[in-house]
């Protein structure tokens, strides 16, 4: 099921990092009373009533700016609109309308998406009259709210959310799913187009501009496969930023969206930041993850240089130990289909349910060997049964005495072991403790 995006655009200073952290529930963005701060965008994932979206919070839009991080944050707007499902169009109550308002809602009125105007700074009814003047900007109903006190939030969630999918509904297509992502211009087309065989999309030298992003269906052995390729800009950007910005959204909603994520790397840069971002929401959403090492065919090599690369790479991605690494070149189309294959035998881990007795059996002598540490009262902590459930992916509870003196340590030596003992490659997994 595709998890909405929601976008919060608006002027600087109206309150939009507030009222993200307000939704998010955790202080992520710089929050400061200099207009303009937020120069970096947030992402988080909000649940209201049992249904959940993807939250977007982007800089002051300031129009017709000289000035370079202005124009990057214009761009930014203006990319996030387009892919958004939903739009929240902040403004300041006490200042009321200003012009940089009526251009924003120009904009949102062309956009065709469905927008909600939220008056903010209505910190009480001594304030609800600021909210009057907003009908002259011809949007349905203003809804006044306080990003602060959190004053009429609830009421606007449930407006927002009102045709959005209940969390956890199965979706019918039963396909699996790919997304391609990584960062831009790392070969993200060039290998949805080889494992096609046609070009799918426009593939050049200048990062962020294939022209769309429709899903393609591979047909592999007669199996129907949706690639979810995470396209480029449409034009390009002025603003190197602005194309990493889009990079940013469309991998989150690729990986929401897939069963698989095949994150690829350039292999003359490396593994950088946003990669491990990347990694880092695919974890987060538990879906299975390959690491492709891309343009491989150009890289000097000896009978060594693809094992010190992955060592190297091995490093860097720390405890993440489960991922496969595989070096492809989607140029020559050199081990792309053993991607598509590695993908395949990741899903049925993803699926694998191992039995309860087959789980105690071989789990609980190790963990007696080995037990968890005592409580700080010298309290033995003890493991007594252990269970599979999650059907989108394996959640493992463990049944204990005392779950909350279970640590982060104790907890990576229990992942390893059922590693060890079940396998489980490519598939991050949750671990859960309860009373017995």
């Amino acid at each position: 099921m595709k998890t909405p995006l929601v976008v919060i655009v608006g002027r600087p200073n109206v309150g939009k990092s507030t009222f993200f952290n307000r939704l998010v529930g955790k202080r992520d963005a710089i929050v400061d009373n200099t207009s303009g701060v937020t120069r970096d965008r947030n992402y988080g994932e909000v649940e209201w009533n049992g249904k959940e979206f993807r939250l977007i919070d982007t800089g002051g839009f300031v129009p017709d700016s000289p000035d370079l991080f202005e124009t990057a944050i214009r761009e930014q707007v203006k990319i996030a609109i387009e892919e958004s499902d939903k739009i929240i169009f902040l403004v300041d109550g006490r200042d009321g309308i200003t012009p940089v308002d009526k251009e924003i809602t120009r904009m949102l009125r062309n956009s065709g998406k469905k927008f909600f105007l939220l008056v903010n700074k209505i910190d009480s009814e001594n304030y609800e009259s600021y909210t009057a003047e907003f009908h002259q900007l011809g949007i349905d109903e203003p809804i006044p709210v306080s990003a602060i006190a959190g004053r009429g939030v609830g009421d606007f969630l449930d407006i927002l959310t009102e045709d959005f999918h209940p969390a956890g509904e199965e979706d019918e297509d039963t396909r699996l799913k790919i997304a391609i992502v990584g960062r831009p211009n790392v070969g993200k087309s060039s290998l949805t187009n080889a494992l096609l065989g046609y070009d799918r999309s426009i593939v050049t030298d200048i990062p962020g501009t294939t022209r769309d992003s429709i899903d393609s269906i591979l047909k592999y052995y007669g199996q129907e496969i949706v690639l979810i390729d995470t396209a480029g800009l449409r034009k390009k950007s002025k603003v190197d930023e602005s194309i990493e910005f889009f990079s940013s959204i469309r991998s989150l909603k690729a990986i929401a969206e897939s069963d698989i994520s095949i994150i690829m790397i350039d292999s003359a840069v490396g593994l950088e930041k946003q990669d491990q971002r990347i990694i880092d929401e695919a974890i987060s959403r538990r879906k299975g993850i390959i690491l492709a090492v891309n343009k491989w065919d150009l890289i000097e090599k000896d009978t060594n240089t693809a094992k010190s690369y992955e060592n190297a790479l091995r490093e860097k991605i720390g405890s993440i130990d489960y991922i496969p690494i595989m070096f492809i070149s989607a140029l020559t189309k050199q081990r792309i289909f053993k991607l598509i294959e590695l993908s395949l035998e990741i899903e049925k881990e993803r699926k694998k349910k191992i039995s309860t007795n087959e789980l105690n059996e071989t789990l609980l002598p190790e963990i007696e060997k080995t037990p968890p540490p005592t409580t700080p009262t010298g309290r033995e902590v003890k493991i007594k049964f252990i269970n599979q459930v999650g059907s989108n992916y394996p959640v493992f509870l463990f049944f204990t005495s005392y779950p909350q003196y279970i640590n982060d340590n104790y907890k990576r030596f229990l992942e390893k072991l059922i590693r060890r003992k079940f396998g489980f490659m490519g598939v991050p997994f949750t671990l859960s403790f309860k009373q017995k």
